[in-house]
């Protein structure tokens, strides 16, 4: 099965999809839906299909094909697979049929048809499937950018109040992080042809090269910039909580769960193997935003009175637990930030999905509007309180091992650090009961919503005396609404996370042996034993 191109189909299917969807009629929105679940279910087979193809003690790179693009820049349209692009491939194909699910009853905002949503989520999973599986920087970087593009018009179009300016946002950050890592791509392009006779874009034969550390230095701050706004890292982030406050839930899910590990992936796929002694010089000034990213990140989401946004804020901190197991250099926290990218995804997601359905019951994100609902929904309140839980990273929930295994890989080499980021954990108790208790706990209130009977709230003439007239601040009679709990098609939606969260929390060693021969090698490029000594560490690099 090695000899089939699994990746190019997990790239053309949705991307034909997102086609056929785009040309439907407008009225057609429910067999747009349609063809989207069953585009998404056969993009997860094939993920499947390509994981039991895919031989853990083989080659480092597996179901590769290549054919060229632009032969005279040495630009290749080349996939390819290790453990951990694999892993990431595997999280695309379970999150958007997820997703879909849970966006089945969207209803779009303005003039635009839901058919565009699901053509835009189409294009958007081609795109993701093709960031992980690029071998070709070039193509990489392609993929990196269009990326943006879906993206940008799920939240600017089907998004909150507040859509156009965070999509903007959004866009805007990313693109810049782009352009700078343009620049660094055109340089290591330029370093190949001087070293190797000719310019190349592929990642095996830039591993070989020898940069001059000066030059390492100045590409691993192009990449870095890009992949740290991308995390988003410490102070790259303030796109993040309004991007994930605005976009509709099923862009949300997408946007912590994959897009956001983009830019993890491309610290260790990139940045690592290509600029070694870099990356080992620079790691205490990324180490650094990310320990202040854990605790600021935290601190925020404790404040937050907004679900969407605390949520966005949670995603941050744990960024900053996986750039701590990157920049470790220590096999075993680079595992479990790997296993971190992963097992983040499923459980914010699901965390995102339950908020989403708390959010259509009530028709509010303020925390404040909710309480008691457990009383009303028990099954919504369970999930929500596993989805915060494994969150926080509770034993038995599959976040669990990721962060011990960062923490206990980190220590040895990182021992303040480590310690520094222990005090997140506490942080996340803190966040994740607390919106729980004051969500679903306490008397039922439901939700505060305006009565669809009640009269509009009274005008007044403008104070300069003109013909204008001003709405009144007062706040209109409220209502309070009941409370439904998970339909049948909501439970369809969380059960596969909520099973992954459990499964992947007693037995995660199929990840593991999936993820660390890759892990091992990536090590091994950035200049770190089989033991997990760092040369930078054994030199005083210590903190």
């Amino acid at each position: 099965m090695s000899d089939v191109p699994w990746l190019l189909a997990m790239i053309v299917v949705p991307a034909v999809g997102a086609g056929v969807v785009a040309a439907l009629p407008a009225a057609k929105a429910g067999l747009a839906r349609l063809l989207a679940l069953a585009v998404s279910l056969v993009v997860l087979v094939l993920a499947v299909l390509a994981a039991l193809a895919f031989d853990p003690g083989g080659p480092r790179f597996q179901l590769t094909s290549s054919a060229p693009w632009i032969p005279d820049f040495g630009v290749e349209f080349a996939l390819g697979v290790d453990g951990i692009a694999l892993v990431m491939l595997l999280l695309v194909g379970v999150l958007v049929p997820v997703v879909v699910g849970a966006s089945w009853h969207e209803t779009s905002t303005g003039k635009r048809s839901m058919r565009t949503f699901w053509a835009w989520l189409l294009a958007l999973e081609s795109t993701m499937v093709g960031v992980f599986a690029a071998t070709d920087v070039f193509l990489f970087y392609v993929f990196f950018e269009a990326m943006l593009v879906p993206m940008y018009f799920l939240i600017g179009g089907f998004g909150g109040p507040n859509r156009q300016y965070a999509a903007i946002k959004f866009f805007l950050y990313s693109l810049l992080g782009g352009l700078v890592m343009l620049a660094a791509v055109i340089g290591l392009y330029v370093v190949s042809n001087s070293q190797l006779g000719e310019g190349t874009f592929a990642f095996d034969a830039l591993r070989q090269l020898d940069i001059d550390p000066g030059v390492q230095k100045l590409l691993f701050a192009g990449f870095a910039v890009a992949f740290a706004i991308k995390a988003p890292l410490v102070p790259f982030h303030t796109w993040l909580p309004d991007a994930g406050a605005e976009a509709p839930i099923g862009g949300a899910v997408l946007l912590v769960g994959v897009l956001d590990k983009v830019g993890t992936f491309g610290f260790l796929r990139y940045c690592l193997p290509l600029f070694p002694d870099a990356s080992r010089e620079l790691a205490p000034w990324v180490l650094t935003l990310a320990v202040i990213g854990i605790l600021y990140a935290a601190l925020l989401a404790v404040g937050q009175t907004d679900l969407k946004r605390l949520v966005s804020y949670t995603s941050i901190a744990h960024f900053g637990f996986i750039a701590l197991g990157i920049f470790a250099f220590s096999t075993e926290a680079a595992t479990g930030a790997v296993l971190y990218m992963v097992n983040h995804g499923i459980a914010t997601g699901l965390l995102f999905v339950v908020v989403g359905m708390l959010i259509a019951r009530g028709g509010s994100r303020r925390i404040a509007d909710y309480g008691g609902v457990a009383s009303r929904a028990p099954l919504l309140a369970g999930v929500f309180l596993l989805a915060g839980l494994a969150s926080l990273a509770l034993p038995g929930t599959n976040s669990f091992v990721s962060e011990f295994l960062v923490l206990i890989g980190s220590f040895p080499n990182r021992p303040v650090f480590t310690v520094v980021a222990t005090v997140g954990i506490v942080l996340a108790a803190l966040y994740v009961l607390l919106v729980y208790q004051r969500t679903m706990h306490g008397p039922f209130r439901g939700v505060l919503v305006a009565a669809e009977d009640e009269p509009p709230p009274p005008s007044a003439p403008a104070p300069d005396g003109g013909g204008a007239t001003a709405v009144l601040t007062a706040p209109a009679p409220r209502r309070t609404a009941p409370v439904r709990d998970l339909s049948r098609r909501e439970l369809a939606v969380v059960t596969p996370l909520v099973a992954l969260v459990l499964l992947l929390g007693f037995f995660p060693q199929p990840l593991i042996a999936l993820v660390e021969p890759a892990v091992q090698a990536t090590m091994s490029d950035a200049g770190v034993d089989p033991a997990g000594t760092s040369p930078a560490v054994g030199e005083g690099g210590t903190d």
